[in-house]
């Protein structure tokens, strides 16, 4: 089989070579100590803001939705950059406690999109540039803000797949404000490089034989970090978008068909390629979360394309977490099996709460 994350590694160290340092740009405590944000946590005032946003800097307008009311629990989407367009089937399953609230990450579906193009030359300015724009940090910010204009002195938060990832690394940032967290299909990259290759490797290794060189090519665009900052922002949505065609060929490769829940709406650009350079070419943010105490359901679908592997990593990690497996679903159980998911979900916010 192909090494297809050695593609990640070599395009993604372009950056690093020319900034002579191989550290991420992100590291955990750097947001929680607030080092290194632009603006202050504190959201800006809501009056006047359009109904279904939320300000969280004076420029920048996150879009919003839910169907119910109760008790919030945030819902952080994956990708990076495929936002939701609608709520999960099984979360309504759930009793009417709860509020179950989506939002776009800044940057990717109705949520303001600041970066259109780099005029700069400048590499190293501009990949900084991109990161406190749109990087992890701001993005675990965002999640802050949200906090506080949802007036929860505790909240509850339920992240998919590199949502679950930003997740943890909130509540490793501001664990004082986090009450529990259901993890859905967490990313396998809370190490990079990953001992399993990373998602694109897995998708390589289920392509059907017609579709190998068009992904090989696919993937030399989507890592073209040589001239990434002439790109435009919907060139890089584009390109994120077109994931889909070979993320649905692996699915079927395995007996899957679930373009439903794989349909993209308003990919992100900039943002995807933001959270890279956050990451960088090699991290290791276990330790990190040892420290990350409140109750943690991780949920992992057995027939996902990532390896329970990843899941089990941060069961493992996380002291106070349980890892539940369900049958018959892949990465997107909350819509394959919605049933046992909604069970699984309601009895761990029943004890969390009492």
């Amino acid at each position: 089989m192909k090494n297809y994350f050695y593609y990640f590694i070599l395009c993604l160290g372009i950056f690093l070579i020319i900034s002579s340092c191989g550290d991420p740009l992100y590291q955990p405590g750097d947001i929680g100590s607030n080092e290194k944000l632009k603006t202050s946590f504190v959201p800006p005032d809501q009056s006047g803001v359009k109904e279904g946003y939320w300000k969280v800097e004076d420029n920048i307008l996150l879009y919003h939705f839910s169907d119910r009311t109760g008790t919030p629990l945030l819902i952080i989407h994956g990708g990076p950059g495929f936002p939701p367009d609608k709520p999960w089937e099984a979360l309504n399953l759930i009793n009417q406690n709860y509020e179950f609230i989506y939002y776009h990450q800044r940057g990717c579906g109705k949520s303001s999109r600041p970066i259109d193009r780099f005029e700069s030359k400048n590499f190293y300015k501009n990949m900084i540039t991109l990161d406190k724009t749109l990087g992890i940090g701001v993005q675990l910010a965002d999640i802050e803000r949200i906090r506080q204009i949802l007036v929860q002195e505790e909240i509850i938060i339920i992240g998919h797949s590199f949502g679950a990832f930003l997740a943890s690394l909130y509540a490793a940032e501001f664990p004082e404000n986090v009450k529990a967290m259901v993890l859905v299909a967490p990313a396998d990259v809370l190490v990079m490089p990953s001992k399993n290759g990373g998602l694109f490797e897995q998708i390589g290794g289920l392509l059907p034989e017609n579709l190998i060189e068009n992904y090989e090519e696919y993937l030399k665009r989507y890592f073209d970090y040589k001239n990434i900052f002439e790109k435009t922002e919907k060139e890089l949505s584009d390109l994120n978008s077109e994931f889909k065609k070979y993320y649905n060929a692996a699915l079927k490769t395995k007996g899957l068909n679930i373009e439903s829940q794989t349909t993209i709406t308003g990919s992100g650009g900039w943002m995807v390629h933001a959270m890279y350079f956050s990451m960088g070419k090699k991290h290791d943010y276990r330790e990190a979360l040892n420290e990350v105490s409140v109750p943690v359901l991780v949920i992992h679908g057995e027939n996902d394309i990532m390896s329970i592997e990843a899941s089990q990593l941060y069961a493992d990690i996380l002291p106070n977490s349980k890892l539940m497996l369900i049958k018959n679903a892949s990465h997107f159980s909350y819509d394959e099996q919605p049933e046992e998911f909604a069970k699984i979900v309601e009895s761990f916010l029943i004890q969390v709460s009492q």
